[in-house]
């Protein structure tokens, strides 16, 4: 037992002597890479892709259609599929990215606010969740707005500590960022305006965000630690120094003239002013389309509140376990919990509030709080010896093996439910001759079946029933022929694509397309992949 204890120990001590953001910044790449193209790309992903490929004019008349709040993403998105391509893992490259850089930045947050350890920690227990693999595995914005909701903080905490003008210019452009990548993160502000506000008013310590250092008064002996930490960890001398409150220092008092409140607030309203302009347009175009973009979603209920930790964990079990650890670290910080408290939960009972109101509440959209509970769930790590604190991680690593193998086989919803496009542009590809057809029933569906059969087909049949394309309308969705029978003419063979699985693929098509179809063409064959059904239909005429 001796020999493990001082091997602990030894491991221990080389991995304190690494910058803190690099293990868990390593660990959530190689976690987030591990199976990065094994589930096809699903809805959301698919309209990123037909997004994506668009040229920056047809882009903007997609903002001005649907989907405005995401066309900075898209945007951004364009670009990187002209440089990397639109496979699978290209798509997903950018949120294997934000992910990893999120993991650093909240470990030197964590590191900042609290201790080394609670950073180390904090980013290796975030590593680990299957929420951070499935967003970081997404060609979709949530993995880009939780970097920046981190990066935003950080700059923050740096800015009320050392007020300059060039740290608030700083803060001001990773806060447009984020507003530009996911209006919704927005919200986030509603935290760092309640700790700018006590922040001018009783100064750093009294909201939370004074140096750990110059803010904390050990009562018990921490022996000293003889290396030097680099300065880039921005870490205490003390490898986890305690956080009990303290009477102000030069660090927390009010700066400015002796007794006056100083300026930090102005300038936090002054570095406000860029997000306003850029992100009111967006927000103004993204209001007028939520009708159409958020039809799908209910109203907000209070039981959605409990299923929340579950839906941002991607896991019922480890999200209830990270609640907890973070619910101890919040009784240990104290006053320090104040930031990373508000930041998880103001942008919550915001949204929904609204959401009761107004349809707005998607878990989903809620992705970017996850780091400041793990911030405080690695302050409640970084009270227990190392190897404890590590167990903690691992258990919660284990207990999300099973949804982290989910998720790679597919990332719809439920897992239960996948949709095999790959299946069934397959199936086509197998049988397709020159001159056939295809339809696809339901057209106007968030399954966007069409986009992906042609994701997966590089040269699919024709769309026969399209009068005009998505690209052209400045939509998701293409217009179809008012006239199905008139536009099915002449063709004598036709791949039908429905969704769900059908023994009678034909009777699954409503309206005037159904009526077309069945009056001309007959089943030939049917096959039918998880999610969806296709079938060769032959015209009457020629049998």
């Amino acid at each position: 037992m001796g020999g493990l204890s001082e091997s602990t120990g030894a491991a221990w001590e080389h991995l304190r002597r690494l910058p803190v953001w690099l293990p868990p910044a390593l660990l959530t790449l190689a976690v987030t890479v591990t199976g990065l193209g094994s589930a096809q790309l699903w809805r959301d992903e698919l309209a990123t892709w037909s997004a994506a490929t668009r040229s920056p004019r047809d882009l903007a008349r997609l903002a001005g259609t649907i989907d405005a709040a995401t066309g900075p993403y898209y945007l951004l998105m364009h670009g990187w599929t002209r440089v990397f391509g639109d496979s699978t893992v290209a798509l997903r490259a950018p949120a294997v990215l934000a992910m990893t850089v999120a993991a650093g930045l909240l470990a030197v947050l964590s590191a900042r606010l609290v201790d080394r350890r609670a950073g180390l920690f904090a980013g290796l227990l975030f590593a680990v969740l299957p929420g951070t693999s499935r967003y970081g595995q997404e060609a979709r914005p949530y993995a880009l707005a939780t970097m920046l909701a981190v990066l935003a903080t950080l700059l923050l905490v740096t800015a009320l500590r050392r007020p300059s003008w060039a740290r608030w210019a700083g803060y001001a452009v990773a806060v447009a960022a984020l507003g530009l990548i996911h209006l919704i993160a927005l919200t986030l502000l509603a935290a760092h305006a309640l700790v700018v506000v006590i922040t001018w008013w009783r100064g750093p310590a009294a909201a939370g965000v004074a140096s750990p250092v110059a803010g904390t008064t050990p009562t018990h002996h921490t022996a000293p630690v003889h290396h030097t930490t680099p300065a880039h960890d921005s870490a205490p001398t003390h490898d986890s120094a305690p956080v009990h409150d303290s009477a102000p220092t030069h660090d927390n008092a009010p700066a400015g003239r002796p007794g006056g409140r100083d300026g930090r607030i102005w300038r936090w309203v002054i570095a406000l002013v860029p997000a306003a302009l850029v992100v009111t347009p967006l927000l103004l175009r993204a209001r007028a389309q939520r009708s159409q973009q958020l039809s799908w979603v209910d109203p907000a209920r209070l039981d959605d509140l409990s299923a929340l930790p579950g839906g941002v964990a991607q896991s019922s079990v480890v999200g209830g376990l990270l609640v907890g650890v973070a619910a101890l670290g919040a009784a240990r910080l104290g006053r320090r919990a104040l930031l990373p408290m508000s930041a998880m939960l103001l942008p919550v009972l915001l949204l929904f509030a609204v959401g009761t109101v107004v349809p707005l509440w998607v878990p989903r959209y809620l992705v970017f709080v996850v780091p400041f509970a793990c911030l405080l769930a690695g302050a409640a790590l970084a009270a227990v010896a190392p190897p404890a604190a590590l167990v903690v991680v691992v258990l919660a690593a284990l207990l999300g093996l099973p949804d982290q193998a989910a998720l790679r086989r597919t990332h719809e919803w439920p897992r239960s439910a996948p949709v095999d496009y790959a299946g069934a542009a397959q199936v086509i590809a197998d049988g397709q001759r020159p001159g056939d057809a295809v339809v696809y029933s339901p057209r106007h569906s968030w399954l966007f079946l069409d986009l992906g059969i042609e994701y997966h087909l590089g040269d699919p049949p024709r769309d026969v029933l399209v009068t005009e394309d998505e690209v052209r309308r400045g939509d998701l969705w293409a217009a179809e022929c008012p006239q199905p029978a008139q536009c099915l003419a002449g063709t004598t063979r036709v791949w039908l694509v429905v969704s769900g699985r059908h023994a009678e693929p034909l009777a699954a098509v409503p309206g005037a397309k159904g009526d077309a179809l069945r009056t001309d063409f007959t089943v030939t064959q049917v096959w039918q992949r998880a999610g969806l059904t296709v079938a060769l239909l032959t015209s009457r005429l020629d049998r």
